[in-house]
């Protein structure tokens, strides 16, 4: 975590009396960022357009398929859109505010991935580097290869043993175990998530074999649980901590964490998840939802935080600023410009590996933790060349368009729809055609 220079001397003097780690014992001011609206216009969009953008959002939630919604676009650092839609809670009609707090699930993702570039920007780790190098318990993977005639599983070796660089980038050979294959029934019945801290979560996947051999396929995985474990080993610091220390706390995210305190449960959105159509609640007591009420003992660096729209803001738009928000400087732009660059091979972009309706093909690719539209022509979409996303289970979504210099974040409460994924989709297109003066 970088720091101001001017403030160094003090921060020494405090640490050396208190005997505290300077992560901890350093809090910076949050950065003054201005969340006031300016005139589209002034920054090349057109408010009328815009409307098309709150209109698609009302529409959900006239059709009772979002209870509601926020949604944040910002151009040049400056705020050019951000609203409020229907409810947090329908049970209550408690009105969406500015300061609801909702599951980033797999928005984790590119968090873990800044945490995983920060250690990477000490010397701790190298993207050539084998996975087993920091877990030692992975040492010994087998790959899955298919059964004999009496239906006994067959394992092989891995041609190489996989790597950082296919850890980062779901290409390592690991399974959710979400999918209908023989590895991913194992996985899910290792029950990962009930694994009492991350070392016995890594203990479990140990002894599964990989679904395939390493830089072979691209597969949605638990690649980020496992860099969050890595981040654990090499910070000496558990992930939540990390994150505070070196990413929250810096940039100001006053309500991002691994779960939601007490005194903010008020402003936490009610979940939903759809079926059959219609939104069905998630478990509450007394009006508040029951889940991400302790800090977790094992904590999901591929799908565990919470946070406010504002908060995924800052992060996004520190990344848009090639790594540092208002003079404060999480990452190197040249760290930045790594992890946000596409690092899938053309053999693996053909359109047969996807994750819903993100699918990995010539434009379109992913970086390290992130998905990359690098070529937005061939990709067939209209965002400017290097933008990157992502978005998670409950419809939550980001992007960052270093072409067009904006940030858009949206944030809603529903899981299991299969409208999630064509909803960020088709805002993309809402806001993109809107910018009509790109030059301003």
């Amino acid at each position: 975590m970088a720091s101001s220079q001017r403030f160094a001397p003090l921060i020494v003097i405090v640490v050396l009396a208190l005997g505290l780690p300077a992560s901890r014992a350093q809090q910076p001011t949050p950065p003054a960022i201005d969340m006031r609206p300016v005139a589209p216009e002034s920054v090349g969009f057109s408010a009328e357009r815009l409307e098309r953008l709150h209109a698609a959002i009302q529409e959900e939630i006239d059709q009772k398929q979002l209870a509601g919604a926020i949604t944040l676009l910002a151009r040049h650092g400056k705020i050019v859109d951000y609203r409020t839609y229907g409810v947090r809670d329908l049970a209550t009609a408690a009105p969406m505010t500015k300061d609801t707090i909702f599951r980033d699930y797999s928005m984790t993702k590119p968090v873990t991935g800044v945490a995983m570039m920060i250690l990477y920007e000490e010397g701790k780790w190298l993207p050539s580097d084998p996975i087993a190098k920091y877990i030692p318990e992975f040492a010994h993977l087998k790959v899955f290869n298919g059964f004999d005639a009496t239906g006994k599983m067959l394992l092989a070796d891995p041609d190489h043993a996989p790597t950082m660089h296919e850890l980062m980038t779901h290409t390592a050979g690991f399974t959710y175990g979400n999918a209908d294959t023989p590895v991913d029934k194992m996985v899910h019945d290792l029950k990962l998530n009930d694994a009492k801290n991350l070392q016995e979560r890594i203990e479990r996947l140990a002894q599964v074999p990989l679904l395939y051999q390493p830089g072979t396929r691209w597969v949605y995985s638990p690649s980020m649980d496992i860099q969050g474990y890595i981040v654990e080993k090499l910070s000496g610091q558990s992930l939540p901590d990390f994150m505070r220390d070196h990413i929250f706390a810096p940039l100001g995210m006053t309500d991002a964490g691994f779960y939601v305190p007490a005194g903010k449960r008020a402003r936490f959105a009610a979940g939903y998840h759809e079926a059959n159509g219609a939104l069905v609640a998630e478990p509450t007591t007394n009006g508040i939802p029951d889940d991400y009420a302790t800090q977790p003992t094992n904590p999901e660096g591929g799908g565990g935080l919470v946070s406010t729209a504002e908060d995924y803001y800052r992060f996004a738009q520190m990344l848009l600023n090639r790594g540092q928000l208002d003079g404060t400087r999480i990452l190197a732009p040249a760290t930045v410009k790594l992890m946000t660059s596409n690092h899938l091979p053309a053999a693996l972009l053909t359109g047969q590996f996807h994750i819903g309706i993100h699918i990995m093909r010539p434009g379109f690719g992913y970086g390290y933790n992130c998905a990359v539209i690098f070529d937005p022509p061939q990709a067939d979409l209209p965002d400017g060349k290097g933008t990157f996303f992502w978005d998670g289970a409950a419809g939550t979504w980001f992007w960052v368009d270093p072409t067009n210099d904006l940030v858009f974040v949206g944030m809603i409460q529903r899981r299991s729809s299969p409208d999630n994924h064509p909803l960020l989709y088709h805002v993309h297109a809402l806001v993109d055609g809107a910018l009509v003066d790109p030059s301003k």
